[in-house]
């Protein structure tokens, strides 16, 4: 980091007096500690605390769009016919997952390379907030058939991009779109209502949403047995009880 702290002298409208200071930008709350005197030093500081804040809370707001998310998400159906099997292929994918993520302000982008004869996919998710994650996968060239080298480059790629989304949310495949019959409700999860009530709990206790998945055992909160749901509620209250005393 620069030891030199470049100041733009631009005009900062005036704050009334029934304004918090909790409305103002990390810039004018720079601004406002220069004019009071303050040293670079401590400039640099109140900057560098406000950029953590800002990222932790990006963060949480991620967490709790892919939970609202994933509690929308349904089984995906096998659209195409493959070698041996069926697939969802990728418009299948986007066009079931799109308005939905889109919503809880979410989106997803690719980034690829080649090393050697290996391609990797990187799919990207990302938050209006600004907060991103990245799931990455790779695999050889896909020589089968007749390709040639760029349709076999192509091929990998376009496998790499669906799965990489698939493993990124965490979705689930069906051979139809009855969930029983394709064995992806076996286990009764909790209810969309119980997603929302865990996360109204979640955010009035600040509990970390990954560290309490991780806790039960699950990627995101439709993931909890319905079984267990009772029990998730408990440790909520009880934390909300203590925060209260």
């Amino acid at each position: 980091m620069s030891a030199a702290l470049e100041i733009h002298t631009e005009t900062v409208p005036a704050q009334s007096s029934s304004q918090s200071s909790a409305a103002l930008t990390p810039m004018q709350m720079a601004y406002q500690l220069i004019q009071g005197g303050a040293d670079l030093g401590s400039v640099k500081e109140m900057l560098a605390v406000s950029k953590e804040l800002a990222a932790e809370q990006a963060k949480r707001s991620f967490s709790v769009a892919i939970a609202g998310a994933k509690a929308e998400l349904r089984p995906i159906v096998k659209n195409r016919d493959g070698h041996n099997t069926k697939y969802a292929d990728f418009a299948a994918i986007a066009s079931a997952i799109d308005p939905v993520i889109t919503k809880h302000g979410l989106s997803y982008r690719f980034r690829t390379r080649q090393i050697d004869n290996r391609a990797e996919v990187t799919c990207i998710i990302e938050h209006v907030d600004g907060h991103s994650e990245e799931n990455t996968l790779s695999a050889p060239s896909d020589n089968t058939g007749n390709k040639n080298a760029i349709q076999a480059i192509g091929s990998t790629l376009t496998y790499l991009q669906r799965y990489s989304l698939i493993q990124a949310f965490g979705l689930a495949i069906a051979n139809d779109d009855d969930g029983r019959r394709s064995g992806l409700a076996n286990a009764e999860t909790i209810s969309k209502e119980q997603v929302k009530n865990l996360l109204r709990l979640i955010e009035e206790t600040d509990t970390d949403i990954e560290q309490f998945c991780k806790r039960g055992k699950v990627e995101a909160l439709p993931d909890i047995l319905a079984a267990d749901y009772e029990n998730a509620v408990y440790l909520l209250e009880e934390k909300k009880k203590r925060m209260a005393q």
